[in-house]
């Protein structure tokens, strides 16, 4: 049993699968505000399939291709692969499995998905190259994640509309946001490796503003998505609650402290995806 358990404990630890947490509740979300309801069982287990691929390649790829300039970072050189607790050949062949999964779902889904499907393979992909050539990465990973919510809507409705956009829009805001607050713990780190941040850029207390600009925007966002659909009071108490929590992630750092960045960034950022779900949930059911 431990022969089995722990390389899955350390595949486990590679691609971090407890990210996915934060952006499966907003592809839920994105079902449900089509579906005005509960989507059909068949579309919830295509979505989270769809997701646990998309997520699972994306790490994947970002280990393989980070796999050196993770092992000279002090911050990431004990993991799994530049530690060679697992190989590049393993880590290969889990990549190729997550994207067939994805496109799986896709085929799975609609005709729509399965069309997009390359494009969002294509972004999974090229995201970890871009901060070898721009300070805009941030952008990039904020884009693949903003997928979430547009692929849970078309998912369902199979279709594009406004609402799957703006939540699109927040997602991706949000993200940035919060990858520029992380890139602030690799400021010399990128810029010894000649690797492009923001926060490298700039430095940590402009980047910080920048972030903060972000999330306001993200909840900007989100209260736009809610006004394009009519959605009421528990959906709006829900976007509250979110803007505090963001607010509260950001009180936590300081350009000149970062020791609290796992609470803030692992555990805020969780809450937040959480409690937009369960908004939704609480709007459309009610």
């Amino acid at each position: 049993m431990k022969r089995i358990t722990k390389p899955m404990k350390r595949f486990v630890e590679l691609v971090r699968l407890e990210q996915t947490l934060f952006a499966l509740p907003f592809a839920y979300s994105g079902a449900l505000l089509a579906a005005g309801g509960w989507p059909t069982p068949a579309q919830l287990f295509w979505v989270t399939l769809a997701m646990v691929g998309a997520r699972t390649a994306g790490m994947c790829a970002n280990r393989l291709i980070d796999a050196e300039i993770d092992a000279r970072n002090p911050r990431t050189k004990n993991r799994a692969l530049p530690a060679g607790l697992i190989t590049p050949r393993a880590v290969f062949q889990m990549l190729l499995v997550s994207l067939a999964l994805l496109a799986l779902a896709a085929w799975q889904l609609n005709p729509l998905c399965l069309k997009l499907c390359p494009l969002a393979v294509t972004l999974l992909l090229a995201y970890s190259y871009l901060k070898r050539v721009t300070w805009a990465c941030h952008l990039g990973l904020g884009l693949v994640q903003a997928c979430a919510p547009i692929g849970g809507w078309l998912a369902v409705a199979g279709s594009f509309a406004p609402a799957p956009l703006f939540l699109g829009a927040a997602i991706f805001l949000w993200v940035a946001g919060f990858d520029i607050l992380y890139a602030c713990q690799d400021i010399e780190v990128d810029r010894r490796e000649g690797l492009h941040s923001l926060p490298a850029w700039l430095g940590a207390e402009k980047a910080f503003w920048i972030s903060r600009a972000f999330h306001l925007g993200t909840v900007l966002a989100l209260a736009m998505a809610g006004a394009s659909l009519g959605l009421g009071l528990v959906y709006n108490a829900g976007i509250a609650v979110i803007g505090s929590l963001l607010v509260y992630e950001h009180s936590l750092l300081h350009p000149s402290d970062l020791s609290r960045m796992q609470k803030a960034f692992f555990e805020m950022n969780a809450l937040v995806s959480v409690t937009f779900l369960l908004s939704v949930l609480g709007e459309v059911l009610r």
